[in-house]
Order: structure tokens, then C-alpha cells, then sequence
């Protein structure tokens, strides 16, 4: 009971901690982050301001955007290709992303389903019921974060509360999420040099894959579940 007792008021901590932490990103960098969707150029202006600092500020805004998700990862992503083009670009990227993944993992992996449960709704967890306590749960974790079109968003915590081995998870996510992310950068830095034609072109593949996987997604789901059972 007294176990019971300790961990619902952690979990509390934790929840009013990420409260206060997504108000005071808000509050403190809220303008500078609407750049990303509003005005490149600024955002530019604004990162490269802190030096070679900026390149940490990038990463962390990458880390951020998973934990709590602030803003679309897509942005950011094409934001760190017009910053420092595709190679550069794609490795701060998966930096980020990466740690954000596994600070969610833990977070969820110490926490339990209580916590997650309270973070993303029960409703969106019975979606992903099939992986939880599942042993085939790895293959189909590297398919929901390489698929485009599928639900990405919430899958870092929800990969905690699977049997995969913190080792494992982190390189499902690594590689499995890679690919988009070299093409989000390839993107931002065709249009940092003002190759819109290339930039375009991409785009619009991008966007079809995501339409496709996103029309097809409960298709998708479903034949995983299948094959988890």
C-alpha cells in the first residue's frame, strides 16, 4: 500500500513537472519556436545568434519536441537541413530524437502504465494493447516508427512498457526513424540554397507516402495486431 501510496504521488511530481516544464518553454522561447513555422529565416537568425551553442539549442529543441510534443517533429526536422544542411542536419536530428526517445522510455519504463496511462489517455493505449506484455513486440515497434503515416507521437512511452530491452529500443528507433529524418533535412537544405524545384518534388513524395500510410493506418494496425496474437 505504502508502495502503492509513493509511486501515485511520483507520478504526480512527474505529471506537474512536465506541466510546468511545457508552460515555461512556452512562456520563454514560445515566439522564437513559432519562427520554425512562420519564418525560417528568423528561426535562422535566432539559432545561429548563440553560436556554436546553437547547435546544442537545436538538439534540445529535438529533445523537447519528443518529450512533450511542442511543436510537429517534421518542422524541426526540415528546420535542421536548412540550418546545417542534410548530413549535418540529420545527425543533430537523430541526436535529439534519439535521447528524447529514451528519456520517454525510461520515464514510462520506471513509472509504469499509471503514469502513462495519465499522460497520453487510456484510449490511445488500448491502440497499442497488442505490443504491450508482447514478445514480438520489437518487430512491430521498428514498423509503426518506420512506416510513414503511423502514430509516432506517443510510441516512445509506450515502447516502455513493452518487454524490449532498453539496448534494443534504442536501435529500433535509431535506425527505424532515420530514413524520414535525412529526408526532412534533405528538404530544408534544398530550400535553404533556394533549389525549391528538388524541395517540391520531395515534398510531394513525402506527403503521398504520408496520405498513403496515414489512409491505410488502421489496415496496418490491425494486420500487426494479427500477427502479434
Amino acid at each position: 500500500m505504502k508502495k502503492d501510496k509513493r509511486k501515485l504521488i511520483l507520478n504526480g511530481i512527474l505529471i506537474i513537472a512536465f506541466i510546468f516544464l511545457f508552460v515555461w518553454i512556452l512562456l520563454t522561447y514560445g515566439k522564437d519556436l513559432t519562427y520554425l513555422l512562420k519564418n525560417p529565416v528568423k528561426f535562422e537568425r535566432w539559432i545561429k545568434n548563440f553560436g556554436t551553442v546553437g547547435i546544442l539549442i537545436f538538439i534540445a529543441i529535438q529533445i523537447i519536441q519528443v518529450v512533450i510534443f511542442v511543436i510537429p517533429g517534421e518542422v524541426v526536422q526540415i528546420a535542421g537541413g536548412y540550418l546545417y544542411g542534410t548530413f549535418f542536419g540529420s545527425i543533430y536530428s537523430i541526436v535529439g530524437i534519439t535521447i528524447g526517445s529514451l528519456i520517454c522510455f525510461i520515464v514510462a519504463r520506471l513509472l509504469g502504465f499509471d503514469f502513462v496511462r495519465n499522460l497520453l489517455s487510456e484510449e490511445k493505449l488500448n491502440k497499442f494493447d497488442y505490443i504491450i506484455n508482447n514478445e514480438k513486440g520489437e518487430f512491430v515497434l521498428f514498423l509503426l516508427f518506420f512506416l510513414p503515416g503511423l502514430p509516432k507521437d506517443a510510441l516512445s512511452y509506450i515502447a516502455g512498457l513493452t518487454p524490449v530491452k532498453f539496448i534494443n529500443f534504442f536501435i529500433i528507433t535509431l535506425i527505424a526513424r532515420l530514413p524520414g529524418i535525412v529526408i526532412s533535412a534533405y528538404i530544408g537544405a534544398n530550400l535553404e540554397i533556394k533549389n525549391y524545384t528538388i524541395a517540391i518534388i520531395i515534398s510531394i513524395i513525402a506527403i503521398l507516402l504520408f496520405t498513403i500510410g496515414l489512409y491505410n493506418k488502421d489496415k496496418v494496425m490491425k494486420k500487426l495486431r494479427d500477427y502479434n496474437k
